[in-house]
């Protein structure tokens, strides 16, 4: 017999909240340019992370790029918000990619790609991640095989190189 208890929302754990704020971050830094992670409410109850890019003012569109507005009076930012200190304005952004949440077993978690079409699904958040986020790879081995490790291999001299 069916439950008729409504469908209870599906909202992001601190946790979960933590690894995307860090995820926002380590794109800020790979990507040279601010960043920015909202959290959201969709009609249904359950929660989503939206991933932009804030484009200035003078930029021009580029066809292929979606357009999201991010921010707001009510924004719910996670991580640094790349060095921006957003107030009460909504920002034009470049949409990346975003992450809602399901109720449906096997994919709590369903990654959108940049032109908002579905690109994955997982139970693990990591999964759908761009980096690999996990405390223990921050902590310094116990090995001392200091003497293993070989040196860096030089690609190029290190003077100008023109593609």
């Amino acid at each position: 017999m069916p439950s008729s208890r409504p469908e209870q929302p599906c909202l992001f754990t601190d946790d979960e909240l933590s690894m995307l704020a860090k995820t926002a971050d380590a794109l800020t830094a790979y990507l040279g340019q601010p960043v920015l992670a909202e959290v959201g409410l969709a009609d249904s109850g359950h929660e989503w992370v939206a991933f932009g890019i804030p484009l200035p003012a003078s930029a021009t569109p580029g066809q292929d790029d979606t357009h999201i507005q991010m921010g707001g009076p009510d924004a719910r930012w996670v991580g640094n918000t790349g060095g921006i200190t957003p107030g009460k304005e909504a920002y034009d952004c470049r949409f990346l990619w975003a992450i809602e949440l399901c109720p449906e077993d096997g994919r709590r978690y369903t990654k959108l790609d940049q032109d908002g079409e579905e690109a994955g699904w997982s139970d693990a958040l990591v999964d759908l991640l761009p980096f690999v986020l996990n405390d223990e790879d921050l902590l310094p081995d116990d090995d001392d095989d200091d003497e293993d490790v070989e040196p860096p291999v030089v690609v190029h001299d290190g003077g100008p190189q023109r593609h």
